[in-house]
């Protein structure tokens, strides 16, 4: 199950709303979305997770560029919403290129997704496959460092609660459980 709420620092606090997130397709797409909660350029978060698997916030200050966490890479790859934050660059892979599996040379035997057979079993017994991603956090990891959460607070903290001990530290829980 996702959760997903935007909190823009007003002068007034913080203000948490449920966000839909469905129609989103881009990086673009979200950091617009998140500039329209702020008129005044303030800064924006989105804040999402997957229960008990990973989170991710995506952070806007004005126009400048948009800065991502995410706390499982592999975790967020698997969900529709996680692969929309994971950009080659977060991944440290160049921009454009296609680390992924050679589709020409992959045996497609009806295994679900596509996978060949080799691909699961390298899944299984742990060895990277060529599309490999990182069971750990990846992104900027002071993202909320001038908000308070530091480096090694944010990697440490656990998906299942991430969200409402970063709306704590902020300030902002009261707002947040309101949207959730």
């Amino acid at each position: 199950m996702y959760f997903a709420a935007l909190l823009a620092r007003t002068e007034d606090g913080w203000e948490a709303s449920d966000t839909e997130l469905d129609d989103v397709e881009t990086l673009s797409d979200l950091a617009d979305l998140a500039r329209e909660a702020s008129p005044d350029e303030d800064t924006v978060l989105v804040l999402i997770e997957q229960e008990d698997s990973w989170f991710g916030v995506f952070r806007v200050d004005g126009e400048e560029d948009p800065r991502i966490y995410v706390s499982d890479a592999a975790a967020a790859r698997r969900s529709a919403y996680g692969e929309l934050l994971l950009t080659d660059e977060l991944l440290g892979r160049e921009p454009g290129s296609d680390d992924g599996p050679d589709l020409d040379s992959l045996d497609l035997d009806g295994t679900e997704d596509g996978e060949s057979e080799d691909a699961e079993d390298a899944e299984e017994d742990g060895t990277p496959g060529a599309d490999s991603v990182p069971h750990s956090p990846v992104g900027d990891s002071e993202i909320l460092e001038d908000l308070g959460i530091g480096e090694k607070q944010l990697r440490a903290l656990d998906a299942d609660d991430a969200l409402n001990t970063i709306a704590e530290a902020l300030g902002a829980s009261e707002v947040l459980e309101t949207v959730r």
